[in-house]
C-alpha cells in the first residue's frame, strides 16, 4: 500500500483531532509533520509530537497538507497554502478564506465526493455547521430537491475555540462557589459576556441585513454544496452553554411532492446519518460527542404546509464538522493519486 506524506497546520482543537482520525482510520500516513507558529512537543492520546515552526520550505515532499489553523490575512492558509501547492501538496483547508472561490472545491464527501475533480490544489473544508445541515439533508435534496430550509442553530462552546471552553469551564467553577447563577459585571465586548446558564444569538460579526458571518456561511456554502443557488435559506445561528457538538433544528420544503414516510426512507438511506424514527428517541449533544455520524430525530411534517417538514440533527463538531470531513477529503485525494 502507498503510504503519503501528511502535514497538519495548527495544532489547536481541531489540529488535534485531526491526529487522532488519521490513527483511527489507519490513514496510510508515512511521514507526518505538525507545524505551528512555535516549536513545541504536544502529547495527544499518550503519544508525543514534535512541533515544528512553519516556514516557506516546510512542504517539501509532503503529498497533502491539512491547515487547521487561524483564518484571515494573518492566517497559515494564506500566507502558505500557495508555498504548498507549489511543493506538489494538495491542500485541504479548514478555515472559511477560500471555502466560496469559484476555482476552489467546498467538499462533504458524503455528499458532493464528485468535486474534488476540479480541485487545482485547494480543496475547501465546509463550516461545521453547513456539513451537518447538508450531510442530514442530502438524500432527500437528491430524492426530491430542496424549495427552502429554514435552520436554527445551537452551537457549542468549542465552536469558537479552546478560549470559550475555558471561560465556560470557569464559569461553572465559580458559580458553583456562589449563591448567584451570574456573574457581574458582564462585558459584552467581543462576545465575552458569560455563556454558563446564557445563550448568545450571535455568532460572527453582523453584515448585510443583519445576518452574522456564521448565518451567511449557511446559505451560500450550501448553495455551493448542493451546486443550486435556488434553494432559499435562512437561519439563525446561536451560541449554547454546551461543551461540544452542535444541534440544529431544520426546517425544509422539498420541490417534489414527498410523503413524510418518503422522508424518513430517505433518511435510512442517507450516508454518515443515524436516523431515530421513534420521536422520543430524539439524540442529544452528548452522545454525539466523539462519534463521526450525524444523528437525526424527531423528524415530523409541517401540518399546515404541503412537502414541509421538520428534522432535529446533533453532531460533533470538531470530528464531522471539521477535522473527519477534512480527512475523509484526504482520504478521496488519495485515490486520485494512485
Amino acid at each position: 500500500m502507498r503510504r503519503y506524506n501528511l502535514a497538519i497546520v495548527g495544532i489547536g482543537m481541531v489540529g488535534r483531532e485531526m491526529v487522532k482520525v488519521l490513527r483511527e482510520r489507519n490513514f496510510p500516513v508515512g511521514e507526518l509533520r505538525i507545524f505551528a507558529r512555535h516549536p513545541r512537543q504536544v502529547e495527544i492520546e499518550g503519544e508525543v509530537y514534535q512541533v515544528r515552526t512553519i516556514e516557506e520550505k516546510s512542504f517539501e515532499d509532503i503529498d497533502i497538507a491539512l491547515f487547521a489553523g487561524t483564518e484571515g490575512e494573518k492566517g497559515a492558509a494564506v500566507a502558505f497554502s500557495r508555498q504548498a501547492i507549489e511543493s506538489g501538496a494538495v491542500v485541504i483547508d479548514n478555515g472559511a478564506d477560500f471555502r466560496l472561490r469559484p476555482d476552489v472545491p467546498l467538499v462533504v464527501p458524503e455528499v458532493n465526493p464528485q468535486a474534488i475533480k476540479e480541485h487545482k490544489g485547494l480543496i475547501a473544508n465546509p463550516n461545521c455547521t453547513t456539513i451537518q445541515m447538508v450531510v442530514a439533508l442530502a438524500e432527500i435534496y437528491k430524492r426530491f430537491a430542496l424549495k427552502q430550509i429554514v435552520l436554527v442553530s445551537f452551537q457549542s462552546a468549542s465552536g469558537a475555540g479552546r478560549g470559550l471552553l475555558e471561560q465556560m469551564q470557569q464559569e461553572i467553577r465559580r458559580i458553583s462557589k456562589s449563591e448567584h447563577l451570574s456573574l457581574i459585571p458582564q462585558k459584552r465586548d467581543n462576545l465575552r459576556t458569560q455563556l454558563s446558564f446564557n445563550i448568545i444569538a450571535q455568532i460572527g460579526s453582523f453584515k448585510e441585513e443583519d445576518y452574522t458571518t456564521e448565518e451567511w456561511k449557511t446559505v451560500r456554502e450550501t448553495q455551493k454544496i448542493f451546486a443550486d443557488r435556488s434553494i432559499k435559506i435562512t437561519s439563525t445561528c446561536v451560541r449554547v452553554p454546551v461543551f461540544i457538538s452542535h444541534s440544529e433544528a431544520i426546517y425544509f420544503q422539498t420541490r417534489k411532492k414527498a410523503g413524510l414516510e418518503e422522508i424518513k426512507q430517505a433518511l435510512q438511506a442517507s450516508k454518515g446519518v443515524v436516523f431515530r424514527e421513534n420521536p422520543e428517541d430524539f439524540p442529544f449533544p452528548l452522545e454525539a460527542q466523539g462519534r463521526d455520524e450525524v444523528f437525526v430525530g424527531r423528524v415530523r411534517r409541517d401540518i399546515f404546509n404541503e412537502n414541509s417538514f421538520w428534522l432535529w440533527s446533533v453532531a460533533d463538531n470538531l470530528r464531522k464538522g471539521a477535522a473527519l470531513n477534512a480527512i475523509q477529503i484526504a482520504e478521496l485525494v488519495c485515490a486520485t493519486l494512485n
